[in-house]
């Protein structure tokens, strides 16, 4: 192939779109990159400046002068994001960055920034992307797309596993608050919608483990001679 190899992976918060594009990059041998990590830390800038998450212009000029960059392979399993020069990856995953996240990816001028940083990982080199607009807005040529789903509840339970991993206190209850308010604004947001590209494949991963979803893929990828 002429063109470096792009899986864009597409979903819902708690489908399990990490850990199986993780794996997938790495049965491949390719890159993984996480694209919600750039949104979290432009809204982690957001609260740690002050600024409110929804007045667009002060949020632009706040995201304008800042620099975002994100460590990809080199043999790590979690990819490290740094803003500014600061390594802020483990405080991304908090409840106020997350609700902080969707918000400040609803701004226009934003995510024009932050989509054309995520272009720049897959220049010379195969990528698997994961996200909410990557096969429809970021790779919208991607030679595989994947939209990845799972019912709410199965989503929480696997977002409140994480939370206990990562030593933060949660409930089944508020976490699928949590999760059910993401939806609503990433499918109502005006600019790159939540929504599967019309040629991506879904699949429902409630009722599978990650190394069967990779599968799947894998499959779908020898078909299409794509490996």
């Amino acid at each position: 192939m002429n063109e470096p190899l792009v899986i864009a992976i597409d979903g819902p918060a708690g489908a399990g779109k990490s850990t199986v594009a993780q794996m997938l990059a790495a049965r491949l041998g390719l890159t993984y990159v996480d694209s919600g990590a750039t949104y979290r830390a432009a809204a982690l800038k957001v609260l740690e400046a002050a600024v409110n998450p929804l007045d667009e212009p002060a949020v632009t000029r706040l995201i304008g002068a800042t620099e975002v960059r994100v460590t990809t392979g080199d043999g790590d399993p979690e990819p490290h994001v740094f803003v500014d020069g600061n390594d802020v990856t483990a405080r991304l995953r908090t409840p106020e960055v997350t609700l902080a996240a969707a918000q400040v990816s609803r701004l226009p001028e934003v995510r024009a920034k932050l989509i054309e940083m995520q272009r720049t990982f897959a220049r010379g080199r195969g990528v698997v992307m994961e996200g909410r607009d990557i096969g429809t807005v970021v790779f919208p040529r991607a030679q595989l797309k994947i939209f990845l789903k799972a019912d709410v509840e199965e989503r929480a339970r696997r977002r409140l596993k994480q939370d206990a991993r990562d030593g933060r206190d949660a409930t089944l209850q508020r976490t699928a608050y949590e999760i059910g308010r993401r939806d609503q604004l990433d499918a109502e947001r005006k600019i790159s919608p939540l929504k599967p590209a019309s040629d991506a494949v879904e699949i429902d991963s409630t009722n599978l483990l990650a190394d069967q979803v990779v599968e799947q893929i894998l499959t779908i990828a020898r078909i299409r001679q794509l490996m």
